[in-house]
């Protein structure tokens, strides 16, 4: 498929490991069209923002955290046909990066948002969550084996 013929959405994401091994999730709600799961703090890159600056302000609305940006750590894709805006086949780019803590407090700030609560999720847990999202397992793949990973993507159907 020709790349005018679908949307891309980008979004950046944080792993947030802190010092008893736990993963800072947040609760997405679904928006009412999706199964609600647990999810990483991030999301979609505004037009004007850099990677960087979408994963601070996303971190901050969703968990009430200031966060350090660090490297990143994996990039995964994946494509819905016909499932974007207007029925547009879309692909979505997701980066994923190291982050750590520098202010704030635990609290959902954004009103109104997708996001409905943060929690701190032991490692050794994450596995076994039965709703989550496949982002969650790119963090964890990539915190385990703490490499740089870029996962295949893979293919909703619509």
């Amino acid at each position: 498929m020709h790349f005018s013929e679908y949307d891309t959405r980008l979004a950046a994401y944080a792993a947030i490991v802190d010092e008893e091994q736990r993963l800072l999730l947040t609760w997405w709600n679904g928006e009412g069209r999706e199964t609600p799961c647990w999810t990483l703090p991030g999301g979609r890159v505004e037009y004007e923002e850099s990677l960087v600056e979408a994963v601070e302000r996303e971190v901050l609305e969703e968990t009430g955290y200031v966060v350090r940006v660090g490297r990143p750590l994996a990039a995964h894709s994946f494509t819905a046909p016909a499932a974007g805006r207007d029925g547009r086949p879309y692909k979505s780019v997701r980066i994923l990066f190291s982050a750590s803590i520098v202010g704030g407090s635990l609290g959902t700030t954004e009103v109104g948002g997708s996001t409905d609560f943060a929690q701190w999720m032991p490692l050794n847990r994450i596995k076994a969550l039965d709703t989550k999202a496949e982002i969650v397992d790119v963090a964890y793949d990539a915190i385990v084996t703490d490499s740089p990973t870029v996962r295949p993507g893979s293919t909703l159907a619509p």
